[in-house]
């Protein structure tokens, strides 16, 4: 193999893979939902069990992952789209991915900054 032709993984295909795997993490809960709500009609006693099980910490964060993912996904879908059908897409998604972690991570801060005040003031009585 000569030297130079290694793909080395740049930016694309980074962002080909949290594309897929946001969308199988968004699948996976998907499916986990249909089915707790499927209970409902076979126990609702037991569909009351599980819904008490997500009533955790470790919930509440996986659920913040989840709008992490949706998010992620939905914005990176949107530059696929214009990579896609725009004609000049292709020369700019680079600055299309960067532009889409961007807004990504200030719409995640803004999301997590309430929930971190929620929680200082549970846990310092303010």
């Amino acid at each position: 193999m000569p030297a130079g032709t290694l793909y080395r993984g740049r930016e694309g295909m980074w962002s080909w893979v949290a594309h897929r795997v946001t969308g199988v993490l968004i699948f996976f809960f998907l499916f986990v939902h249909v089915l707790d709500t499927a209970l409902v009609r076979v126990s609702p006693e037991a569909y009351d069990e599980v819904v008490a099980t997500y009533k955790t910490p470790i919930v509440a964060l996986l659920e913040y992952g989840l709008v992490a993912a949706i998010l992620f996904h939905a914005l990176n879908g949107l530059r696929v789209i214009a990579v896609d059908f725009w004609s000049k897409g292709a020369r700019y998604q680079k600055q299309m991915l960067w532009s889409v972690v961007g807004l990504w991570l200030v719409l995640m801060i803004g999301a997590i900054y309430p929930v971190l005040g929620h929680a200082a003031r549970e846990l310092f009585g303010s």
